[in-house]
């Protein structure tokens, strides 16, 4: 029988449009996050990210959560859950405190976040994220601990993440369906940053592009925060499919000739490896046809140069055009498809890699490749368990303003209580 729930246990949930994983791991005194059990299923009721049927997500979320307790031999009543579909926005908001040159003190720092928690309104969306990540004192940027110093103003940067709040809503009766509580919901570029960039990456600028099945995200990140997203409603899967429709083939069979024997690169010996094809619906007695390795890789290449295309303008929308010395991380199932990253090099320009979780120990080696990024992410935030300043008490004295006047959240500042 499952034993009880120890402390330090840690349950993330990836529900994504190809497939729902979970993974439990234990935290340890010193940190470190080791993994007791993983569980996957296909996903069948997500389409882009978004929860189409609810009934088959609820199934897939409980088949993938129970078989992760069968290992780990743990029952889990709660979960850290991401959250990929599109609409998701990404912004720092600047708040200063003026303290007359006085010590700065915890109070001066928790009145400035409570402040900060009344000065975001959303407007209509849903914040997923509403952490601070850096202070500055009296105009130098980048202080991570100002408590003690002496000050004539204290400032903060917020890191809000926002999203139409009915997709988080049906995502989030799902797991209540499946008799789980929903700890939190995490923007999985946020959680698959951390698995996949080191810190210095993100001080000094990455951009992070994530292919899942349905949902291409694009995060850029900058001075160690998600400073900017963006969503391409294309994926992996439309790989798979324009695979199918060319050849007349089953998905199931596109998707493994896709795994096994597809390529972003083109070799002359493609020309002369033959594959055999699977009708979709076969004919007794009656062979499918023979397609090279060259006509599979030319499907394969066309769409990719579509997606690169979209990638390229989200890139060039979020100001990272800077291909000197600036690097891009491809991770997600489709940063697994052969040759990938050379492709995307060669296509945007910049330095390219492959982007695989880190930081857990004791990871099984099929959850350890790009695909599961954002489900060790997961685990790892959760482990930080971070500030998020809509826990907070609202402000009792309104002694702060804002300095970034043009900023996105610039215009959605008055009514966050009435949201939350």
């Amino acid at each position: 029988m499952a034993k009880v729930a120890p402390e330090g246990l840690i349950t993330a949930l990836d529900v994504g449009s190809s497939k729902v994983s979970a993974l439990i791991a234990q935290r340890s005194d010193d940190g470190t996050l080791v993994v007791l059990g993983t569980g996957q299923r296909e996903s069948r009721g997500v389409k882009r990210g978004y929860v189409a049927d609810m009934h088959a997500t609820e199934l897939a979320i409980r088949e993938a959560v129970e078989q992760a307790e069968r290992i780990a031999g743990q029952n889990i009543e709660d979960v850290w859950v991401s959250f990929s579909a599109g609409g998701l926005i990404s912004d720092i908001v600047r708040l200063e405190s003026d303290l007359g040159g006085h010590r700065i003190e915890q109070n001066d720092i928790d009145e400035l976040l409570r402040a900060g928690r009344d000065a975001i309104d959303p407007q209509g969306k849903m914040v997923l994220h509403a952490q601070p990540t850096r202070y500055t004192v009296d105009g130098l940027a980048g202080v991570r601990r100002p408590l003690g110093l002496h000050a004539e103003r204290l400032g903060v940067d917020i890191h809000v993440v926002a999203t139409d709040g009915a997709p988080v809503r049906n995502l989030d009766h799902c797991v209540r369906s499946a008799h789980l509580e929903v700890r939190s919901i995490i923007a999985a570029p946020v959680a698959t940053g951390l698995a996949c960039l080191t810190d210095e990456e993100r001080e000094l600028g990455v951009a992070l592009v994530e292919i899942g099945a349905g949902v291409t995200n694009v995060s850029v990140f900058s001075q160690g925060v998600l400073s900017g997203l963006a969503s391409i409603p294309m994926g992996s899967a439309d790989i798979t499919d324009d695979i199918a429709s060319s050849f007349g083939t089953a998905r199931a069979w596109a998707e493994r000739t896709k795994c096994f024997h597809g390529s972003a690169n083109l070799s002359p010996r493609d020309n002369h490896e033959m594959i055999d094809v699977v009708p979709a619906i076969p004919d007794d007695g009656t062979e499918g046809p023979r397609i090279t390795k060259a006509q599979l890789n030319a499907i394969i290449r066309k769409r990719l140069e579509r997606l690169m295309g979209e990638i390229q303008k989200e890139l060039k929308k979020l100001s990272f055009e800077d291909p000197a010395g600036r690097q891009i991380v491809l991770t997600g199932g489709g940063a697994e498809l052969k040759g990938v990253a050379d492709y995307a090099q060669q296509f945007l320009g910049s330095a390219v890699r492959v982007g695989r979780p880190k930081g857990l120990v004791a990871l099984p080696e099929a959850h350890a490749g790009p695909a599961f990024a954002t489900l060790a992410g997961l685990a790892r935030f959760a482990a930080t368990n971070p500030i998020d300043l809509r826990t907070l008490e609202p402000s009792r004295h309104q002694m702060v303003t804002r300095t970034n006047p043009g900023a996105l959240f610039q215009r959605l500042i008055a009514a966050f209580r009435a949201n939350y």
